[in-house]
């Protein structure tokens, strides 16, 4: 079986190379029965069942309402099982990394049942009992700050279920221009984690993609409601095309264009500034039963420039990997080319570039001498986009090149963050924050921005998104202003007579941009005395003070509890990162159930009364996602040869096989493609180094030896073909030589050599050069 396997997978990986692909982020054989299978997304191509909806997401609609610097959003999903067998739906969707969730409810026809918080293996456990006794039930678990699961239990044919969730979040301006962002889809991860010993809370990693530019398989909606407190200026959604309408100057309500029905592939991005270039700043209080809260946000000085900068160096870190491929490559290379081209003579730089492995333009930075520059940006334009994305690695190297005394060091990471690591790295960034300030770039239409935040929170940094390659100018612009002159340093705020304790943050580092210094916290007594925000500004020092009487508590405040309360969950599970300690995991529960906030460790789950399918048989099915706006199938990639092998032992599989295992696995008819018999006898024998694995290499050979084949048929050659290629960590060949076949005649060699160094293979797993050598039949 295992050797049927091998060239099942070798099939289709044979398929894909043909069709004009590359194996791309995730290089792995199918999932059922592998030697060395890992977790990794596949493409989603629909099954022969007719009984089975294996769509059966119908609508994601979201409706916000923004007061003030509080945005209230309530998300509404729809499924419905237009089958004829029972369903369990499984939908990996994301939301805002600064979400706090509070509140889940389903409704089923006209019962409703409002979702209860538990502990994360105490409401599984409750969903799973419910499923297999016939209950409807819905789940909804926390994968990422970033990345949620929906399981939804016994949705019979016809039935319609609609499961509701809210979440608050808190909106501060950068350089007085507020955003608001909704994501919509998350990208394929890569991961090189092994799926036999990957933990349960690693699996949501495969899931099914549809190909790029297919649209969603559901209709995607949002509309805002914006009360802002000022007149509004300068409203725009960025992503999306909306319609907007005015109740008056500080009110507006933003609808969605008919046009985007299926626009919830790419992260909806709302924009707009307030009049006068104000900030909403000040203090809201609540006062709840058992404790109260407040919000505070105070204006700091505006920029001014600095003329004496001292010695800068710069790291820039390129992710070229597949998901890179194409749009998010070339918005890299746009930023970077800003960023390099506009150094100062006495800055010094380096470019790392990474995928599956990683390359220095030099061993140690380099002035910024017309010709280096020059020299970067021509290293930079060559890349493709392929191979896996193993940026810890890539870290690790940058943070180890030899560092100058006297110059600040600046690390840039350009990446779309599809990766799974981000614990990881959030660990490596924090034990060095002496050595450098790091300043992530999100690059695409819905990158990670769990991992772009995060890199920049605990770097101490600002995270960087762009989604357009118009923004690469002005955010490269708005960089080099940050770095060059602080707004605000050495900040302090003073209590004075209004009695706070639990603050976060408890200390305050510099402010980069020109945006609200915000704090979180309780307070007891009286709400009554003075609140004073001190530092060092660029013309000497600044001090403001707010008086705490001004400001009345009101109920309308009460997401102050949720704010409050999800601040301290990210700052206690950034710890626990770093070190794992089963008080830090308690207290993350307790805030979770206490606040009925869903986290790593608390789960809402809603379970309906009625036993609806009582013979307990049903069908799970994973909903497929669509590829983020502009990412290309490279970044699935290899994931695809597990498409193939898997759809015929299905086929073989005993009647009443659960059709969780069968579903979303049928390839693609592909036209113009040889048969199977004689793509098999193609590549005679492979052997490869260490770092490689024979079955991969040998899929990506068959795979691009019909242009070899035409090599060798121009120049009249037939019989056996030997080659030795060198395969660089990146997946990209370095030296070819030709052991036997071609080796005299001068027209096949130049053909065949031109032909080998434009493959893609699978970069080596430790990240140095290896060989293989290939013997074909022509």
């Amino acid at each position: 079986m295992k050797r049927v396997t091998r060239f099942l997978a070798s099939l289709v990986a044979a398929i894909l190379l043909l069709a004009g692909s590359a194996l791309g982020k995730t290089l792995v054989s199918n999932p059922s029965e592998s030697d060395d299978k890992t977790l990794s997304p596949y493409f989603f191509v629909k099954s022969d069942d007719p009984d089975v909806d294996q769509i059966p997401l119908k609508s994601t609609s979201a409706r916000v309402n923004i007061a003030g610097v509080i945005a209230d959003v309530q998300v509404t999903q729809v499924y419905k099982n237009e089958g004829k067998k029972p369903l369990e739906a499984i939908y990996v969707f994301p939301a805002s990394t600064r979400a706090a969730v509070y509140g889940m409810k389903m409704t089923i026809g006209q019962r409703t049942i409002q979702a209860k918080i538990d502990r994360r293996e105490d409401a599984r456990k409750a969903y799973e009992q419910a499923r297999n006794q016939g209950k409807s039930a819905s789940l909804l678990e926390q994968q990422r700050p970033n990345v949620f699961q929906m399981s939804v239990a016994n949705i019979l044919p016809e039935d319609v279920i609609t499961v509701e969730l809210k979440y608050t979040e808190l909106l501060g301006p950068t350089d007085r221009i507020y955003e608001f962002v909704y994501p919509t889809v998350v990208g394929p991860r890569y991961t090189n984690q092994h799926a036999d010993t990957a933990p349960a809370s690693e699996r949501w990693v495969q899931n099914p993609y549809l190909r790029q530019q297919e649209v969603p398989g559901y209709a995607f909606d949002i509309s805002v409601s914006l009360s802002a407190g000022l007149p509004i200026r300068d409203l725009s959604c960025t992503s999306h095309k909306v319609n907007v309408s005015y109740d008056n100057p500080a009110m507006a309500s933003v609808a969605l264009d008919a046009s985007e029905k299926h626009g919830g592939n790419r992260d909806y991005v709302l924009r707009y500034r307030l009049d006068g270039d104000r900030v909403q700043s000040g203090l809201l209080l609540y006062q709840g039963e058992r404790e109260n809260f407040f919000l505070l946000m105070m204006q700091p000085p505006k920029r001014v420039k600095s003329a004496h900068i001292p010695g800068r160096e710069y790291i820039f870190i390129v992710d070229v990997s597949g998901s890179m491929h194409g749009f998010p490559l070339e918005i890299s290379k746009k930023l970077l080319k800003n960023l390099i081209g506009n150094l100062r003579s006495t800055d010094l730089f380096n470019v790392l570039l990474f995928s599956g492995g990683s390359s220095v333009m030099a061993e140690e930075s380099l002035p910024a001498t017309a010709e280096n520059i020059n020299r970067a940006v021509q290293l930079i334009g060559r890349q493709q986009g392929g191979g896996g994305t193993e940026l810890l690695p890539a870290l690790r190297r940058a943070l180890s090149l030899k560092q100058l005394e006297n110059y600040s060091r600046t690390v840039v990471i350009a990446t779309d963050g599809f990766v799974t690591v981000e614990e990881e790295v959030f660990d490596l960034i924090r034990t060095n924050l002496g050595r450098a300030n790091m300043f992530p770039f999100g690059i695409g239409t819905s990158v990670n921005r769990h991992i772009i935040e995060g890199m920049a929170h605990v770097g101490m940094g600002e995270p960087f998104v762009i989604t357009s390659p118009e923004q690469a100018a002005s955010k490269a612009e708005r960089f080099r202003a940050m770095i060059e002159s602080p707004v605000l340093t050495q900040v302090n705020v003073k209590f004075r007579d209004f009695v706070t304790y639990d603050v976060e943050p408890l200390t305050i580092p510099d402010v980069l941009a020109e945006r609200p210094v915000v704090l979180f916290g309780k307070w007891r007594g009286k709400p009554q005395g003075r609140i004073t925000l001190s530092g060092i500004a660029g013309e000497g020092a600044y001090t403001q003070t707010l008086e705490v009487g001004q400001a009345r508590p009101q109920k309308k405040n009460s997401a102050l509890q949720y704010l409050w309360a999800r601040h301290r969950i990210t700052l206690l599970s950034d710890y626990n990162k770093l070190r794992s300690n089963d008080a830090r995991i308690k207290e993350i529960t307790d805030l979770g159930l206490t606040y009925n906030l869903l986290t790593a460790y608390t789960s809402f789950v809603a379970i309906d009364s009625e036993v609806r399918n009582r013979d307990g048989n049903g069908v799970t099915v994973k909903q497929p996602l669509p590829l983020p706006q502009g990412v290309s199938d490279l970044a699935v990639g290899g994931a695809a040869q597990q498409a193939f092998a898997p759809r015929l032992a299905a086929k073989m599989a005993p009647s009443g096989q659960h059709a969780s295992q069968q579903d979303s696995i049928a390839p693609r008819e592909q036209k113009g493609i040889e048969t199977e018999e004689k793509v098999a006898r193609t590549v005679k024998d492979v052997t490869v180094s260490r770092g490689l694995t024979r079955e991969t290499i040998l899929a990506a050979a068959e795979g691009y030896a019909p242009e070899i084949k035409k090599c060798c048929a121009a120049a009249g050659l037939s019989g056996r073909l030997v080659i030795k290629i060198t395969v660089n960590p990146d997946g990209t060949v370095k030296v070819i030589d030709i052991l036997e076949g071609a080796s005299k005649n001068h027209k096949a060699k130049q053909c065949i050599t031109n032909q080998v160094m434009k493959w893609r293979l699978p970069a080596p797993r430790d990240g140095r050069e290896a060989t293989a050598t290939i013997s074909f039949a022509v």
